[in-house]
């Protein structure tokens, strides 16, 4: 029921959704004895819409969560073993197509290539099965599995979770499957917006996890802002920043991370 709920509410709620139901109820409005309220109502949903767009709202939101977490540093011990989290899929795509199509989050996938070159002997687990409200045909694991065979990643010996269908689950699904040790190092890998969240709930399932950020979308710097022209990417930006947040406050009040807004 989480995942219904989680799914339906950030379709309704993501910002640039939300700004293009409140236009709709304006212009219908318009058309109403509320026509001066409706008029409003479009003007003000006019003006938001061109804020994320083109405005910084995306970027002061992303970039908070963005620094949360530093990458570890380059002469840091080994670790014992590498969690992937899903979300580079691009799962309707895959499906159609019979091949891989990556996303934004592609990072996720390639950084993991770099990781087992400086680190051979760590256990790479990949984590995802499908996030699609109505289930795929196509999860995210059997995509990966292609990707990271055709590039020589997987040599028979990654470990694949294929159950997920988001965050939580990702930790506790890998931790009942990897059962990690006492002692043993795992790097955690995901886009650097949806570390915070991730920390939170690894740690809160039992599973300590040494972050590494990937897939930056801001420099972190309140100073130097930028702002991006390409419309499709601010609108991303902002709604993905958007649902980290939503996502922090509904994780820790449904008890399913081990902070508001985790920290190192």
């Amino acid at each position: 029921m989480f995942f219904v709920i989680s799914k339906l509410f950030e379709f309704f709620a993501s910002p640039s959704h939300f700004a293009l139901f409140a236009l709709a109820a304006g212009v219908v409005l318009s058309y109403t004895r509320h026509a001066t309220a409706g008029r409003r109502l479009t003007a003000a949903s006019a003006v938001l819409l061109l804020a994320i767009a083109f405005g910084p709202i995306g970027y002061f939101l992303a970039a908070p969560l963005e620094a949360r977490f530093p990458e570890p540093p380059e002469d840091m011990p080994a670790p014992d073993g590498i969690v992937v989290l899903g979300g580079a899929v691009d799962e309707a795509q895959s499906g159609e197509k019979g091949r891989v199509a990556l996303n934004e989050a592609a990072e996720r996938l390639t950084a993991p290539i770099e990781l087992l070159r400086r680190y051979p002997h760590a256990r790479l687990v990949f984590t995802g099965g499908s996030a699609a409200l109505t289930g795929s045909r196509f999860t995210e694991a059997q995509a990966v599995r292609l990707f990271w065979r055709s590039t020589g990643v997987d040599q028979g010996d990654v470990v694949y979770e294929d159950r997920s269908r988001n965050t939580f689950e990702n930790a506790v699904f890998t931790r009942d499957l990897v059962r990690p040790k006492a002692g043993e190092r795992w790097l955690l890998v995901t886009s650097a917006m949806h570390m915070p969240r991730s920390m939170g709930i690894f740690r809160k399932a039992g599973f300590p996890v040494i972050p590494y950020p990937v897939d930056y979308r801001t420099n972190g710097d309140y100073s130097r802002p930028y702002l991006s022209f390409v419309t499709q990417n601010a609108v991303g930006v902002t709604d993905s920043a958007a649902h980290e947040w939503v996502g922090l406050v509904a994780y820790y009040m449904t008890g399913k991370t081990d902070a508001l807004f985790p920290a190192p």
